[in-house]
């Protein structure tokens, strides 16, 4: 497409935007198991006008938008109670959990160059997150990726076989993305602690539902700031947070830690330049919508938000098992289910349910459909449990096509 040689009307842009959404999956009523978060039209208005009264603002300079420092400073703080972060945590809001765990691998790495160490590792589990790569890529860091065991969960005493003198990170998920079990933090936590070395848990997932299911009464082990040992943390507030898209948050145990994270140079014409993350300009909005969200739901509307999604999770378990040639992958503990077909081509399946109108991650390996549960699947289950079942009556024997979890189109 060229250049626009003339302006459009407004509404003639609308339209077009409204045309091209046709095609795109209806989240809203619970047709994608991934990428969006439906808490009701009610919160959905509440961040889309937060986000519109601050799109235009930069929290690249807090000093000209002094809202914005206090808007981030209250959810950090908000975030930071909820892990049992204490009055020393500190941290920054990001624009998800790929730049949260970036950032926590840049501070191990800068943590580890003062200390003298020129070759840095991290040691992580196979579960951990693809954004460790892509932290391990950008900031030159050795990711030595270790085998889970039998129940997908991270094997503490592999890691600390493949400690080395250059180790300044271990990584541990709470949970897990690819099949929703939770690590032992405490053990792999525990290492660190002894070599004084960094310790990230990746609570992306779990930093809102994991509190709240341990308030409903669920026995959820371990897994944040109580935990001896644990230096940071990574939570993603536009997930089970139900903000706008933009809003995650790193934490750190202290301010010590912090400032491993942040960048600043007076290398060029331009004057002194601070960042404390990847981006440099960034949008005010999703701040804006991420503290109006937690201020309007509280703890009351989390709490039921993570009961109705792990209501929707339990039934959605047992519709699976119940289901012939269909293999539950570990013992999810939150909202997230991996399952494998047994006796067809599993992409397949997932081929045929996106046909449908169903939205599954695929991933491997072991070749596997992904569920991100949340609240507005609670009412969908059984619907999509027929057109799972529909779907393995269609493509047995088919072969079936990989779809990836991220892309770069």
């Amino acid at each position: 497409m060229p250049f626009p040689a003339h302006g459009m009307a407004a509404d003639e842009v609308l339209a077009r935007l409204d045309a091209l959404q046709q095609r795109d999956v209806d989240w809203k009523s619970g047709r994608a198991f991934s990428l969006a978060y439906f808490a009701g039209p009610e919160v959905l208005t509440l961040a889309t006008e937060a986000l519109a009264r601050f799109q235009s603002t930069n929290a690249l300079n807090v000093n000209a938008f002094p809202s914005l420092r206090t808007l981030q400073a209250e959810v950090v703080e908000m975030t930071a109670d909820l892990l049992h972060g204490g009055p020393e945590a500190a941290g920054f809001m990001t624009s998800g959990g790929t730049e949260s765990i970036l950032m926590a691998v840049k501070a191990a790495r800068t943590r580890g160059r003062e200390r003298g160490i020129c070759a840095p590792e991290m040691v992580l589990p196979t579960t951990a997150h693809a954004a460790f790569e892509k932290g391990a890529a950008y900031f030159d860091v050795r990711a030595v990726r270790v085998p889970v065991g039998p129940d997908f969960r991270a094997d503490a005493a592999a890691m600390a076989a493949a400690l080395t003198p250059n180790t300044v990170l271990l990584v541990a998920s709470a949970p897990a993305y690819p099949q929703g079990v939770i690590d032992p933090i405490g053990a792999v936590a525990a290492l660190a602690a002894e070599r004084d070395i960094n310790c990230h848990v990746d609570a992306c997932m779990g930093g809102v539902t994991l509190p709240m299911l341990e308030r409903l009464g669920y026995p959820i082990p371990p897994f944040d700031f109580r935990v001896a040992g644990v230096t940071s943390m990574s939570v993603d507030l536009h997930k089970y947070g139900y903000a706008a898209k933009g809003a995650s948050v790193i934490l750190h145990r202290n301010k010590a830690l912090r400032k491993h994270q942040t960048f600043t140079t007076e290398n060029w014409l331009g004057g002194f330049y601070a960042s404390s993350g990847v981006l440099g300009t960034k949008s005010g909005g999703p701040i804006a919508a991420a503290w109006a969200v937690l201020r309007h739901l509280g703890e009351p509307g989390y709490r039921e938000l993570t009961r109705r999604a792990r209501a929707a999770t339990e039934l959605l378990l047992a519709g699976l098992r119940a289901t012939p040639g269909v293999h539950v992958l570990g013992e999810p503990e939150a909202t997230l289910v991996a399952f494998t077909c047994d006796d067809v081509d599993t992409f397949a399946v997932g081929a045929a349910l996106a046909a449908a109108g169903w939205v599954l991650d695929q991933q491997a390996p072991p070749p596997s459909l992904h569920c991100t549960v949340n609240a507005v699947h609670e009412a969908v289950i059984p619907e999509f449990l027929t057109a799972l079942r529909a779907a393995l009556a269609t493509v047995r024997g088919q072969a079936g096509v990989q779809q990836a979890y991220g892309a770069l189109e």
